[in-house]
Formats: structure tokens, sequence, C-alpha cells
């Protein structure tokens, strides 16, 4: 039987990306990437979903589980999930980005500037952390207009 690894990379170089260029659609390091596929570590489970849905493969063909690629599924369940995060509009998005800057700049300009485990933070590392910062405001954004009644809402 394939293993994750295997089917994760033929996946890959199915669709020309490389190492890199997978890692960076989902947030990874190349190395990431690397493991999974010589094995040595499986992601967690959301992970491999995200991974499945790109790929538009199930989870148990990813984890050499079975051969068939997709096995239909609810698609009723499946808009369920989608419609359970409110969108977020335009000025959202607008607010997220301004809120991200100010933020990053207040980190940026603080006596001490960003620092992490008392040495100064790389290029990559700061990067990382404004993927991060971001995220967690989309979250927060949408976690806030979920409990918004509707007439409240814009």
């Amino acid at each position: 039987m394939t293993s994750f690894g295997d089917r994760l990379k033929e996946l890959r170089k199915k669709s020309n990306l490389t190492q890199q260029e997978l890692a960076s659609k989902f947030y990874l390091n190349k190395s990431s990437i690397s493991r999974y596929e010589n094995g040595t570590q499986l992601p967690e489970h959301d992970l491999l979903e995200k991974i499945a849905d790109y790929f538009k493969v199930s989870i148990d063909y990813l984890l050499g589980r079975t051969d068939i690629k997709n096995v239909p599924t609810n698609s009723k369940e499946n808009e369920n999930k989608k419609s359970s995060q409110p969108k977020l509009s335009e000025k959202d998005e607008r607010d997220i980005k301004k809120d991200l800057n100010k933020t990053l700049e207040q980190l940026e300009n603080s006596q001490d500037g960003l620092m992490f485990d008392g040495e100064p933070m790389d290029d990559e590392t700061r990067e990382l952390l404004r993927i991060s910062l971001e995220n967690s405001m989309r979250i927060a954004k949408q976690a806030a207009k979920k409990y918004t009644p509707k007439k409240y809402r814009k």
C-alpha cells in the first residue's frame, strides 16, 4: 500500500509544484513538506483536510487507505460548513490590513524592537508572525460577526 508521503509527492509533482511552493500554500516550511514526503512525520488532521481539499482527493486516498481519489461527499454538509463562518466584507479586509500594519509598526518601533528569545527576529520569522497575526485578526473578526445581530451587520 502507498504511504502518505508517496501520495503527497505524487500529487505535488502532478501539479508541477516544488516543495517550497506547496509549503507556502499552507504556510509551512519546506522542511515540513520534506518530512511528510520522507514519511518521518504526519501532519495534523486539519492540515490533512486542507491538503486533501487542495488536491481534490479524499483523506483516505492521501493516507493510502484507498486507491479511489474522490469519495463522494454530502454536498449539503459541505455547504453548511462553509456558510457557518460569516464572509468578511471589503471594509473588514481593509480594517484588518490597517490594524495589522499598525500593530506591526508598534512592535517594530518599541524600545527593544522585535526580538525572539533575546535575539532580533529574522525576516522569515517576522513574516510568519505577520501571517499569524493576520489569521488571528480574521478569525476574531469572523467570530465577532457571527454573534452580531443581522440587523446591525454591514
